[in-house]
C-alpha cells in the first residue's frame, strides 16, 4: 500500500455571515482596544447577548467533520453542488485559510490552481511570477531555469512572458497558472475547476497533464462541476454536501449516486437577492436576481421543449462607464457544454443599447433561446460577466438549473428521450428524384 500523502482529521471550518475581516491596526488601536474591549462585553452582557463574536454574528460551518486519507499517486475528484464546500476544502490544504478545528497532515509540497490569479503578483512579468512561484514552492533556481521553457511552451504565452501579468486575458492567465502549478514538481497538486474556463484544446491539455502527474507518483485533488471529466480522469471521488462527506468511493459508483440525488432534487428558476450586502458580486457589480422562464410567464412554471425561453439577469452598477457583456453557458447534468449565448455577439445592433458605458443604477440582460431546442433533461447555467469585451471580471457556478419537459405536440409515435444533449427541429422535406 502507497504511503498517506494527505491526512484530514475532524476538520471544520467556519465563517461568521456580517463579520468583516479585521483590518490592520497600529499599537494605539491595540492600546485603545485593550481598554474599550471589557467595557463592550459587558454592554453586551446587559443586552443579553454572549460576549463572543458568534452570538453578533450568525455562523455558518463551511466544513464539518471531515476525514479522510489520501495515498500517494491518487488522483481523487471533489463533486457537490454550489456551497458543498469543495472549494474551501482545497482553499484550507493550501494554507490560504485556517481551519477552526481538526488537524491536516501533507507530506510534501503543494502546488495549487485555485482560480484565475490565484498566487501572481499582477505587476510581476510572468517570467518573474515562474520564478516567484517556483520559490515559494522551496524550489532552487536551477531547478526552475530546467522547468521553464516546458512551462513557457505549455501555457502558450512565449510572446507575452516579459509582460506584466495585469494585462493578461483571464485565458491566457489561466494558461500560465496551471503551467505552473503543474510542472514545478510538487508532490500534491490542487486543482479547483480548471474546466471552468478555456477552450476545449486547452482543457484537454490540462487533463493530460495531470494525468501525468498521477502516474508520476504525485497526488491530484481535482474539483469540478463536469462529472463527465472526474469519472474519466479520477479513480476517486469524494462527494461534499453541505459542508460534509456524503460519499466517498470509486469515481463511477460516488457520481452515480449523486446524478441520482440531483435528479430528485427541485429546480431553482429564479435566485433574487433583495440586500445588497447578501448578493453574489464583487466591486465591480452586483447580481440581484437571475431567472430562466418560458416567455411573457412568470418564473417558477414548466417549460416545455415546444416554448420560447427567457434567460436573464438582473445587475446593479457599481462604477460608472463600465463596458459589460454577459454570457450564459448551458450544461447538462453530467457537466457537458451545450452551449453558450452571449451579448457580445449582438454587438453591431439594436440589442448593445445600453450596454457600453452603463452608469450606476439597476440593469437587466435577457435573450430568448428559440422553441424546438433542448431535450428532455435538466440543466443548469453558468454566468460570466466581462469587462471590455475581453476581462472575465465574474463567475457564478450553477447560477440557475432548469427541466424541460416533453411537449405533446412534438410526440408522434416515438415514445422516449431522444438521444442527445439538444433535440433541435430542423426543416425536412422529401420529393422525387426527376
Amino acid at each position: 500500500m502507497k504511503p498517506v500523502t494527505i491526512r484530514i482529521e475532524n476538520l471544520g471550518k467556519r465563517y461568521f455571515i456580517g463579520k468583516r475581516e479585521k483590518s490592520y491596526k497600529a499599537l494605539r488601536d491595540i492600546i485603545t482596544e485593550s481598554f474599550v474591549s471589557p467595557f463592550r462585553k459587558i454592554g453586551h452582557l446587559l443586552r443579553g447577548h454572549a460576549s463572543g463574536a458568534s452570538a453578533l454574528h450568525e455562523e455558518i460551518w463551511a466544513l464539518r467533520n471531515i476525514t479522510l486519507e489520501i495515498r500517494q499517486g491518487e488522483a481523487v475528484g471533489i463533486i457537490g453542488r454550489n456551497g458543498a464546500g469543495k472549494s474551501t476544502l482545497l482553499k484550507v490544504l493550501s494554507r490560504i485559510t485556517e481551519p477552526a478545528e481538526g488537524g491536516i497532515d501533507l507530506y510534501g509540497r503543494v502546488g495549487s490552481l485555485l482560480e484565475v490569479g490565484t498566487g501572481f503578483h499582477p505587476e510581476l512579468t510572468g517570467r518573474d511570477n515562474i520564478y516567484l512561484n517556483g520559490a515559494i514552492l522551496g524550489m532552487k533556481k536551477n531547478e526552475i531555469q530546467r522547468k521553464f521553457d516546458e512551462i513557457v511552451s505549455f501555457s502558450e504565452v512565449e510572446k507575452f512572458i516579459d509582460t506584466p501579468v495585469k494585462h493578461y486575458s483571464s485565458g491566457m492567465y489561466l494558461r500560465l497558472a496551471f503551467a505552473v502549478a503543474a510542472h514545478l514538481e510538487p508532490e500534491i497538486l490542487l486543482v479547483d475547476e480548471v474546466l471552468a474556463v478555456g477552450d476545449a484544446s486547452f482543457q484537454k491539455k490540462c487533463l493530460g497533464r495531470m494525468g501525468d502527474v498521477a502516474k508520476s507518483g504525485r497526488t491530484v485533488m481535482f474539483v469540478s462541476h463536469n462529472i463527465t471529466a472526474i469519472q474519466n480522469f479520477c479513480d476517486r471521488a469524494i462527494w461534499l454536501d453541505h459542508g460534509e462527506i456524503k460519499g466517498d468511493g470509486a469515481a463511477d459508483e460516488i457520481a452515480l449516486q449523486y446524478l441520482k440525488a440531483w435528479a430528485l432534487s427541485p429546480t431553482e428558476t429564479e435566485r433574487v437577492w433583495s440586500e445588497q450586502d447578501r448578493a453574489p458580486g464583487n466591486s465591480d457589480i452586483s447580481i440581484r436576481r437571475l431567472f430562466i422562464q418560458p416567455a411573457s410567464s412568470a418564473p417558477g412554471l414548466p417549460m416545455a421543449f415546444d416554448q420560447k425561453i427567457e434567460i436573464g439577469v438582473d445587475f446593479q452598477t457599481l462604477k460608472k462607464n463600465q463596458d459589460l457583456d454577459f454570457t450564459f453557458i448551458i450544461i447538462t447534468d453530467t457537466g457537458v457544454v451545450v452551449c453558450s449565448t452571449s451579448s457580445i455577439h449582438s454587438r453591431g445592433g439594436q440589442d448593445t443599447s445600453g450596454i457600453e458605458g452603463l452608469d450606476l443604477g439597476l440593469y437587466c440582460a435577457c435573450c430568448l433561446i428559440p422553441p424546438d431546442f433542448f431535450n428532455h433533461a435538466r440543466y443548469l447555467v453558468r454566468l460570466i460577466v466581462v469587462r471590455n469585451k475581453n476581462q472575465a471580471i465574474f463567475t457564478m457556478e450553477e447560477a440557475l438549473e432548469f427541466e424541460i419537459l416533453d411537449a405533446p405536440s412534438r410526440r408522434t409515435a416515438y415514445y422516449g428521450k431522444r438521444p442527445g444533449v439538444v433535440a433541435p427541429k430542423f426543416h425536412w422535406k422529401i420529393e422525387p428524384i426527376k
